[in-house]
């Protein structure tokens, strides 16, 4: 059985939730080696989430020729796993509960899309909204990850300053579901985002350091704690780069200074000083390290 809720449908019963915070991961975008949607992964293996719901007609809302069904075959039963958004929660013995949203961008209807979701959290009275993703950028690998994001209000902004949380100043193209964080705030909800950024020249398919660092923020916001097998994923993951970062460097010592210069960009965007630019040079060193990076 199932209750509508705008475009979802809910389980039922449908649960009581106390004053949810929300974490949500929009894909494609801002999900580069899928550090959001680990994260968020993360997040549910932690608090335990059950379903609460997805769209009842998710073909209203995607393209299937960009998002592709898929096929699942279990003994002489096959199944088709259709893209849809899925909505979990995780109730706490105290203080607030947690909402986590896998959103898929649209490709139609988008202000119907964005609109029921609003919907949802209105019905169940959240009380924080928060977007977790990761993107690729010219970033040291020898510096923690770069975490960038932005709050709705002083109090909250102030801890994810303690978090060492650098504040964003994006301008440029973004995805229409920005209009969610938008609507939230509009019905008093306090939103924040945290993207955390991955060197695009030392990248995987499934980036665990990325979900780390992640953690590490919402530790000191929500004190969660990584589990074991995603840590060691990302120490495995550190590991392979350095030790193939230091052969290529030996190699080729004029990495050496693009990494200087990649670190002195970095430092300067945490001590909120005024950045130093990267020259096409150093744009063109990253390509090939890139390059010789995939062939390893």
């Amino acid at each position: 059985m199932s209750m509508r809720l705008g475009a979802f449908d809910l389980v039922e019963p449908v649960p009581e939730l106390n004053e949810p915070h929300a974490f949500a991961i929009i894909r494609p975008w801002i999900d580069a080696g899928s550090g959001g949607s680990l994260t968020l992964s993360c997040l549910g293996d932690i608090l335990g989430d059950n379903e609460l719901g997805k769209l009842r007609r998710p073909g209203n809302f995607f393209d299937f020729t960009r998002y592709r069904p898929k096929v699942r075959r279990e003994e002489n039963h096959v199944d088709i796993d259709i893209p849809n958004a899925v909505i979990s929660y995780a109730k706490q013995e105290r203080g607030h509960d947690f909402i986590l949203m896998r959103l898929p961008e649209p490709h139609m209807l988008a202000e119907i899309y964005v609109g029921s979701i609003v919907e949802l959290l209105k019905v169940f009275s959240a009380k924080r909204y928060c977007l977790i993703g990761s993107m690729y950028d010219m970033v040291p690998y020898t510096r923690p990850l770069l975490v960038t994001g932005t709050a709705s209000n002083q109090s909250l902004q102030n801890e994810m300053d303690l978090a060492r949380v650098v504040s964003s100043n994006y301008q440029g193209p973004t995805t229409v579901m920005s209009l969610l964080g938008q609507k939230v705030l509009q019905l008093g909800i306090e939103t924040f985002s945290l993207v955390v950024h991955i060197p695009n020249y030392l990248s995987f398919e499934e980036d665990y350091r990325g979900v780390v660092r992640l953690m590490e923020i919402l530790h000191l916001l929500y004190d969660f704690k990584t589990p074991e097998p995603y840590a060691d994923k990302a120490k495995e993951q550190e590991e392979h780069v350095s030790q193939l970062a230091e052969q290529i460097m030996q190699q080729e010592p004029r990495y050496r200074i693009v990494l200087n210069q990649l670190e002195a960009h970095y430092d300067a965007r945490v001590g909120k000083q005024e950045e130093t630019r990267l020259s096409p040079e150093i744009e063109r060193f990253l390509q090939d390290l890139e390059s010789r990076f995939g062939q390893g």
